[in-house]
């Protein structure tokens, strides 16, 4: 047999390639969140009393089986004094702006105390007796997703009563990219704090760091952080959620098609919510008549969606590759197709978007090309910033 020939041959062949590159390729190590290596931080809980922010995805997968962390902690003989959960509550079934109770966990017969009720920030009383506090939340990469705010606020009070915070790291699925306008100050709230983009590209431990190192808790306060990191990740890598991070983000698709959706969250726009494709629709009423439509009903995560049982139409996006930018022209393409455009915008926009200038620009038809460009010098100034507080490559 002429070997070289073969060799030649095959050489050109798309199945040649395709044995290279598999042969060649490294195996890919599986990413561990920061609460899995509980190795390294049970010793800092042992014979503490500990407080937890957690919720429904502050999950540890070992070998297979998967349990929450509070659970395990007990397994573990840690004296938890009390539970504080964020938006959507301990077991994450709350709607979205739902207001949330203090509680009694059915499992664990633990005190829940809700920081998305009477308070948003732990109170001295409930922090009474805590040794250390454990944070523990999934967060998606995007400002406007609360759990930054609880974050915020975690710290800020741990910072005023002393007490050290241990964060969990978990990953960030919308990491791999920057992107959206910079809030303006004027614009805070509890779904924007911080002079940041829409999409931040940090983990949530990456950006408690942030929030000390820029100063932005009351009062020059410091928290005294801890942050386990998670194992074999960086910015690029792929990941994702193994459980809803809130009850109107099913999964991968709608995670990644939040950060750019949720501007429509402020408009008469439906995105989804009432439906089983949160986040990866959405249309109205009177947006033009087409093959696609979709009736919002009552369901869970939205007891009553926005055009709940009214027929809409407008645009499938369950099917399209995933965004490596914020995607400003959905938003744009509901706006010029509409035709009551006086009432397209709710109040709010400009909490969601964090300025008062986009709202402006889209009314006075200025092109997309021309809204990024009005973002770029404060992205760059961003970007400078975020780069002191990464762990990860």
């Amino acid at each position: 047999m002429n070997y070289p020939f073969v060799l030649s041959y095959l050489k050109n062949t798309f199945l040649f390639w395709l044995i290279l590159c598999i042969c060649n390729k490294p195996l890919m190590a599986q990413v561990l969140p920061g609460a899995v290596d509980t190795v390294r931080y049970l010793p800092e809980l042992k014979g503490k009393k500990i407080g937890v922010v957690a919720h429904q995805a502050s999950l540890i997968y070992n070998s297979g089986v998967r349990q929450h962390l509070v659970d395990v902690l007990l397994e573990k003989k840690i004296d938890i004094k009390g539970v504080f959960a964020p938006e959507h509550g301990f077991r994450g079934t709350a709607d979205a702006g739902e207001k949330i109770d203090d509680s009694k966990d059915p499992k664990t017969q633990l005190k829940i105390y809700s920081l998305y009720g009477k308070n948003r920030k732990p109170s001295s009383e409930q922090l009474e007796g805590i040794d250390l506090m454990v944070f523990d939340l999934q967060d998606v990469g995007v400002r406007f997703f609360t759990y930054l705010s609880t974050l915020h606020y975690v710290m800020e009070a741990c910072a005023e009563q002393d007490i050290p915070l241990l964060i969990l790291d978990r990953p960030n699925p919308n990491s791999d990219y920057v992107d959206g306008p910079v809030l303006d100050l004027e614009n805070s709230s509890f779904v924007g704090m911080h002079p940041v983009p829409i999409v931040y590209g940090m983990t949530i431990g990456e950006y408690a760091k942030m929030i000390n190192g820029e100063g932005w808790l009351a009062n020059g306060v410091s928290c005294n952080l801890q942050i386990i990191p998670i194992q074999n990740y960086t910015h690029q890598t792929s990941y994702e959620l193994p459980v809803r991070p809130s009850p109107n983000l099913p999964n991968a698709q709608a995670v990644a098609l939040y950060p750019s959706l949720c501007l429509l969250e402020p408009t008469v726009i439906s995105v989804g919510r009432g439906t089983n494709y949160q986040f990866q629709i959405y249309g109205h009423p009177l947006l033009p008549k087409n093959q696609f439509s979709f009736t919002p009903k009552p369901n869970f995560g939205s007891k009553n969606p926005k055009q709940n049982g009214i027929r809409c139409f407008g645009t499938d996006l369950t099917q399209i590759p995933r965004p490596k930018k914020l995607e400003i022209s959905w938003l744009l393409e509901a706006y010029t197709n509409f035709p009551e455009k006086n009432t397209f915008f709710k109040q709010g926009f400009e909490r969601i978007s964090g300025v008062s200038i986009l709202r402006k620009q889209i009314e006075q038809g200025i092109t997309e090309k021309e809204i990024r460009e009005s973002w770029k010098n404060n992205l760059l100034d961003f970007k400078k910033i975020r780069a002191k507080y990464l762990i990860y490559p």
